[in-house]
């Protein structure tokens, strides 16, 4: 898994690194696995734009959630004076990671996602409605987010999703998504968070 990635150009030198390091194992005769599955990190906008593009040659993607914020938003999460605006649910934001997921989709291949919004039960139904398949997160959250996912079904996540990014502001966003977390009976799981 390749991080910070941001042009083909980028892949594709990796790309060679790697059959330059096989080579060089097979020679030595050092067993490898010759399955090896090659993803990059989708942490920049412009790697965003280039999805479709990526997936045609790596297996996968993972969505980097806390510099591509930082990064779409141009807020750096670790000042004070700007911290505020780092916001996950803001629309461009959504809409990014939409374009992210739907081009593994259309490709056939895994985006799965790492970062906070991962491990944010909120964040959890509506990427799951979004389509996103695999979360990765420190161990303590897991059992918040599994429950979150449990409570709902896939095409009531959906449904939650296609209305949420028709919306415009981070406020009726996070209105309207506390309040399918307070219908399904799951506001306990805000206040675990």
């Amino acid at each position: 898994l390749v991080p910070m990635v941001s042009s083909l150009e980028e892949i594709l030198k990796v790309k060679e690194l790697l059959a330059e390091a096989k080579g060089e194992l097979e020679r030595e005769g050092t067993p490898f696995d010759r399955r090896m599955e090659l993803g990059v990190m989708v942490e920049v906008p412009s790697a965003v734009q280039l999805a479709d593009r990526f997936l045609r040659e790596v297996d996968f993607l993972s969505i980097g959630t806390n510099d591509l914020i930082q990064y779409i938003l141009a807020v750096d999460r670790s000042n004070r004076r700007v911290a505020s605006l780092y916001e996950p649910f803001h629309p461009a934001v959504l809409a990014a990671l939409m374009t992210t997921i739907e081009a593994g989709k259309r490709q056939g291949k895994r985006v799965a996602m790492c970062g906070e919004m991962a491990s944010d039960p909120l964040c959890a139904l509506l990427l799951l409605g979004m389509g996103l398949e695999e979360f990765s997160m420190g161990s303590l959250y897991i059992p918040v987010i599994k429950k979150a996912i449990r409570s709902i079904t896939y095409q009531a996540a959906k449904s939650t999703a296609q209305i949420v990014l028709r919306m415009d502001t981070v406020g009726e966003i996070k209105r309207y998504l506390f309040e399918q977390m307070r219908q399904l009976g799951m506001v306990e799981l805000l206040e675990m968070y």
